[in-house]
């Protein structure tokens, strides 16, 4: 159970357990007490007429003389009837006497049997207050457990909740509202709220009493936040008992963030679709409306060709990106050998270069790979790791000078991990942009990347394969010295390559 101060649970509820968690269902003899058949006990009526008797027959015979009545009869009566009224005290003071015993001790009506031998009258009401007794303990039982629920319910909930009485002052709070604000139960029960809670919206709907209508509005920045936790809190007031409110509080953090992503995915999506697609009305314009050679015909088709490569592979890119996010991650199979990763991956990274200096007519890159023998396997789905080796080395070649050596490494560690690592010699990235660099359409030097037709997405997906795969990225980089983008896989999707039959080839994914 989450503890909070106060200890119990809520205000106006005591919450005080039973002793040493015993419970209030009576003993089987009790039970039995409570089931017997009439006492049989000489009922209360009879026995005052029995002691008044002895008394009158002891009181005529010591005073035998005439007449009988007014000098032995009448006081024995009178003294039998004293002597059963001492006996009916006693008796009486026996069941006063347990009832301290009870109230004196929180133990159960088990462990505190009724007086042995009470008359019939006595033991009838006794068994009657032990019956009202019991029922009351169970009503306070289940109330202290209703209570006891309500409590945890409200510590485990991520909303904070935080009870205002009539001069809304604090009179109860969970830890969620004690993360939110900043708050300690210690020392802020009983504090008025708006010294702990300034903000100017919240202060004012809170003076104007209007909770129906205004609280939906207020979203304030917590008194926790920082510039790396940020922390934003949508509030809401609702009336409640005699003029008290119930402040819940949400943490609308995540939210807010995911609604910023969103508007900034759409604008960096409509900013990249509709640069090619200008360029493309354009040049259909001029085909449309000019007389024009057929060299020149050729570069505007050309030029129309690359743009719309460019949409195709956005389009591409951002489908590969919503079916990583929405497909439950790969298991512990197949198993892929890694040279034929790398062996497509170089295919991959030879036809970019070559394709990047056809187009700018300069040197291609120096791509060095790993020998393929004895690099082991990996598992997972092949095709989105091969997609985040392309990304990584393409990455590489489209970020680098004409002619720059890029590596490719791939080294089988010590723990079981493996690692596959790009390292380039070109102009490295600025340490501000190392934490965003992940992020969808970030570039370093957009122009650059646009020319050498990168979409600004594949790094995003290198994050999302990696991630699905329990891998990490580190990026290791200074301006000036180069790049180096090494991803290490755990050594559960890692293992050493399986012999091959003779005369068998290489396995493929």
């Amino acid at each position: 159970m989450i503890e909070s101060k106060p200890p119990g649970g809520l205000p106006g509820i005591e919450n005080k357990p039973s002793a040493a968690g015993t419970r209030v269902d009576a003993s089987p003899a009790v039970e039995k007490s409570w089931n017997t058949v009439r006492n049989p006990d000489v009922p209360r009526f009879l026995a005052l007429f029995i002691f008044v008797l002895l008394g009158a027959g002891i009181s005529s015979l010591a005073f035998p003389a005439s007449p009988p009545i007014g000098r032995g009869v009448l006081p024995g009566g009178l003294l039998g009837f004293l002597a059963w009224l001492f006996y009916d005290g006693w008796q009486a003071r026996r069941l006063l006497d347990w009832l301290g015993r009870l109230q004196k001790s929180s133990a159960a009506l088990a462990a505190t049997p009724l007086p042995a031998r009470l008359p019939h009258f006595w033991r009838e009401i006794a068994e009657r207050m032990e019956r009202l007794l019991r029922q009351q303990q169970r009503a306070l039982q289940k109330q202290r457990l209703l209570t006891e629920n309500l409590v945890d319910a409200l510590q485990a909930s991520p909303n904070g909740v935080i009870m205002l009485d009539a001069a809304r002052g604090i009179e109860w709070m969970n830890l969620s509202a004690s993360r939110h604000f900043g708050l300690d139960e210690r020392h802020d029960v009983g504090q008025a709220i708006t010294h702990l809670i300034r903000d100017p919206v919240f202060v004012a709907c809170l003076a104007s009493r209007d909770f129906a209508n205004s609280i939906n509005s207020i979203v304030l920045t917590s008194p926790c936040s920082n510039a790396h936790r940020p922390l934003r809190l949508s509030l809401r007031l609702c009336p409640y008992g005699a003029d008290r409110l119930l402040l819940l509080s949400q943490d609308i953090t995540q939210i807010e963030q995911a609604e910023a992503m969103r508007r900034d995915f759409i604008a960096n999506v409509s900013h990249e679709l509709r640069t090619p697609l200008t360029v493309l009305a354009g040049f259909v314009e001029t085909l449309q409306t000019l007389p024009l050679g057929e060299d020149q015909r050729q570069d505007y088709l050309a030029r129309m060709e690359r743009h719309a490569l460019r949409m195709q592979t956005l389009v591409a890119d951002l489908l590969v990106l919503s079916r990583l996010e929405d497909s439950p991650p790969p298991g512990l199979a197949p198993w892929t050998p890694a040279h034929t990763l790398l062996a497509a991956c170089a295919a991959e990274a030879r036809a970019l270069s070559e394709l990047l200096a056809r187009e700018t007519k300069t040197k291609t890159h120096r791509l060095h790979f790993p020998e393929t023998h004895g690099l082991g396997e990996i598992a997972g789905n092949a095709q989105e790791l091969q997609s985040a080796f392309i990304n990584l080395v393409g990455n590489a070649i489209r970020h680098t000078p004409p002619g720059s050596r890029v590596d490719v490494l791939w080294q089988n560690n010590a723990d079981g991990s493996a690692t596959f690592a790009v390292r380039d010699d070109g102009p490295g990235i600025a340490p501000e942009h190392l934490p965003r660099i992940t992020e969808r359409f970030y570039r370093v030097d957009s122009g650059l990347s646009r020319e050498s037709g990168g979409t600004g997405l594949g790094l995003s997906i290198v994050k999302h394969v990696l991630q699905r795969h329990g891998a990490t990225l580190d990026i290791d980089s200074a301006p000036g010295q180069g790049a180096c983008f090494s991803a290490t896989f755990p050594a559960a999707r890692v293992r050493a390559q399986a012999a091959l039959p003779p005369g068998a080839g290489p396995r493929e994914a």
